[in-house]
């Protein structure tokens, strides 16, 4: 009987809509976090003034960042690893080192573990470059281009930015390219294969050939 009512109870709560809308990092001096996450291009939001609250969000996401007065108990510095997930990573490390950011160079992970220099066959989720902020936090680059299955609604097809539609539409111009190699003729129904592409990518359903 418990067992029915744990069940009943965890089927409840897993029709819950939560989003997750902002994380709070710990920052000794947050006049310095401003201006770090203005440099970033994060957008700042508005808040409450007087508050000593400030609030960024990274370009192209749901999630927003806080930090100032009073929000946590943490040491400074101590939020590490934190994933911004990224559709290019060499681009995105260009951009960011040419704002005056310090990234560290990119490696991938393999079973042996993390090596210099970008994935060779650029796999998605395996390549990834750190970067702090003023007091120690670190924040970790990942590049990821198709979802592991199950992780994406299927029926539903989404870019967080302009950007990242962008560079979906290039891996599907490549791709497609490769298409029309096979075929030995142009396909003049380029537009559904690319849609077709970019969705099967998105969500890590089996690409069309």
């Amino acid at each position: 009987m418990a067992k029915e009512e744990s069940r009943r109870n965890d089927a409840s709560v897993a029709s819950v809509d939560m989003k997750l809308e902002v994380v709070v990092i710990p920052v000794s001096d947050a006049k310095r976090a401003e201006q770090f996450y203005r440099k970033l291009g994060w957008r700042q939001d508005v808040t409450p003034a007087g508050s000593g609250v400030f609030q960024f969000t990274p370009h192209g996401s749901a999630c927003s960042v806080q930090f100032g007065k009073g929000l946590t108990s943490a040491a400074p510095g101590s939020a590490q690893k934190t994933y911004l997930i990224v559709s290019d990573i060499e681009a995105t490390r260009n951009s960011l080192v040419a704002a005056g950011i310090d990234v560290g160079e990119i490696f991938h992970i393999t079973a042996q573990g993390p090596v210099s220099g970008l994935d060779p066959e650029r796999g998605t989720y395996r390549s990834r470059a750190l970067f702090n902020d003023p007091d120690g936090n670190s924040w970790l680059l990942q590049e990821i281009t198709t979802r592991l299955p199950g992780r994406i609604d299927t029926g539903v097809t989404s870019f967080g930015s302009a950007s990242d539609l962008a560079s979906a539409m290039r891996r599907a111009e490549a791709a497609h390219g490769e298409h029309e190699k096979r075929l030995g003729q142009r396909d003049a129904n380029w537009s559904d294969w690319y849609a077709e592409y970019m969705a099967a990518e998105q969500s890590g359903a089996e690409l069309p050939q």
